[in-house]
């Protein structure tokens, strides 16, 4: 009897060390995922903004879905400019400036017309998987629209995100609920989002 008292006694311990490494290392590990995460799609929406205003200086408006967004990125042309020369430290302490040294000669720029994905994200960027929630077959969803600013001004906005149970969704339950109910505290959009519908931010992301 004895020995099966030693037996479950010990068995409880186990049990208990193991619930008590739990309880710390589950919120730890959820952080960690939910970090590496956030710096995949942040980097990714960070991406499709960039895109999205050269889209906006070329046709006045935001693509209204990723197949335009796409079709601008790969068939489109935006002007690039090189600027070959440099002002000297003299020329500088002498009060030059550039506008001068163009006029000058000095310094001149030649204009070419680059494939808009090549200036803007780089020659060997896969426009295919930007539409994409990075680790997730999820697409990011993304919407257009007309905002009348306090001056009666009318901007073009767009939106473009992706809620926290999209790619949060295999993570610790109680855990994902805490972060969706702070967010609904603090009225904030429970995901990651770049741009708005609702207000003029200057495509700003919500991490920022």
């Amino acid at each position: 009897m004895k020995i099966v008292l030693q037996i479950v006694l010990a068995a409880a311990i186990v049990l208990l060390t193991y619930m008590c490494y739990e309880s710390i290392m589950t919120p730890i590990r959820f952080d960690e995922a939910v970090k590496e995460r956030t710096e995949a799609i942040t980097a990714r929406l960070i991406d499709i903004r960039k895109a999205q205003i050269e889209y906006k200086n070329k046709y006045g408006v935001h693509a209204a879905n990723f197949d335009e967004l796409a079709h601008f990125l790969n068939e489109d042309k935006i002007p690039f400019v090189l600027k070959v020369g440099v002002l000297t430290d003299e020329q500088l302490e002498k009060g030059m400036t550039e506008q001068e040294a163009v006029k000058k000669g000095i310094i001149t720029r030649d204009t070419s017309w680059i494939i808009a994905k090549d200036t803007i994200l780089g020659p060997n960027y896969d426009v295919a998987s930007m539409r994409f929630v990075p680790g997730t077959q999820t697409t990011f969803s993304m919407d257009t629209a007309t905002i009348i600013s306090p001056t009666g001004y009318t901007v073009k906005v767009f939106e473009c995100g992706v809620p926290y149970d999209k790619y949060l969704g295999d993570l610790n339950p109680q855990l994902l609920y805490n972060m969706k109910q702070k967010a609904e505290v603090y009225e904030k959009y429970a995901g990651l989002r770049v741009g708005s519908l609702k207000e003029i931010n200057n495509n700003a992301g919500n991490w920022e």
